[in-house]
């Protein structure tokens, strides 16, 4: 990790970068988000910047700045440009550091808050994203993000309301997980006694899923996406004991033939009995 006067510098940098977004037409304001934010990177980690927009966006704008940030011309999409859920943005590298552009539709993101609030998800199919995107992940990556800047304070509203956890969304999530992890699994059986590796690993993908988000949910911590996200629900105070080491060899110990897919549904079964047999306190 970068400390002392590079840090400081860094850190400078960062918010110049930032304040310059805010100045383009459509921005409303932009919050830093990943690891960066979390405090969890490490040198190499890229700086994820999302950029909180109402249409119309100033892409021609966007472009323009990234060209002089970067040196070059750089790709800068369209809203959409990245799939449904993603968006748009741009992949840069700004002093030597990967600086991502991710545009974040401020008005969807109310709309995801509200839905939270009333026990609703949705899960929405996104390139890069094998789990799917949950769309309480747009609150929850401005509920862990860091401000860089808000000149309506709109951001820090939105920020402060979506540090509580809604227990209407911690219900749905658990509730969803009793139900439909034990029935992927049961429907996995089907394609165990033929040896259908695909369709068992598919189903086993989802329910372990599902389990993350209810753990998750339980302790009222946000998921962002896939990624580190068993290692995360595994430290989480209300895991089964070894959950992620546990978790993970159920992949490892699939094979090809009836035999071993049905004894590894028949350990992914006992994990789920252990997320999601007690009622939710």
């Amino acid at each position: 990790m970068v400390t002392g006067p590079r840090q400081t510098e860094a850190v400078e940098r960062l918010d110049e970068i930032a304040h310059r977004l805010a100045g383009v037409e459509g921005v409303v304001g932009v919050c830093l988000g990943g690891s960066r934010a979390r405090g969890t990177h490490d040198p190499g980690s890229d700086f994820d910047l999302g950029l909180y927009y109402r249409p119309p966006l100033d892409t021609a704008a966007l472009r323009k700045l990234a060209a002089e940030l970067t040196g070059e011309a750089v790709e800068v999409t369209e809203p959409g440009g990245w799939g449904p859920w993603v968006d748009g943005g741009a992949w840069l590298v700004v002093d030597g550091h990967r600086v991502d552009w991710i545009y974040r539709d401020l008005d969807r993101v109310h709309r995801a808050w509200k839905q939270c609030r009333a026990g609703r998800f949705e899960i929405g199919t996104q390139p890069g994203h094998p789990l799917g995107v949950y769309s309480h992940a747009y609150v929850g990556e401005l509920a862990l993000g860091r401000i860089l800047a808000d000149a309506g304070g709109e951001l820090r509203t939105l920020q402060e309301q979506t540090r509580h956890y809604p227990e209407p969304l911690r219900e749905a999530l658990i509730g969803n997980a009793r139900w439909e992890a034990p029935f992927i699994l049961a429907a996995a059986r089907k394609g165990a006694a033929r040896g259908d590796a695909f369709f068992v690993a598919g189903c086993l993908f989802r329910a372990v899923g599902l389990l993350v988000h209810a753990l998750h949910a339980h302790a009222r911590c946000w998921v962002l996406n896939e990624k580190g996200a068993v290692r995360a629900a595994g430290e989480l105070p209300n895991a089964p004991a070894d959950f992620a080491a546990r978790a993970h060899a159920l992949f490892a110990a699939l094979g090809t033939t009836p035999e071993t897919l049905t004894a590894t549904l028949d350990a992914a079964d006992t994990l789920t009995a252990e997320v999601c047999g007690e009622p939710a306190r």
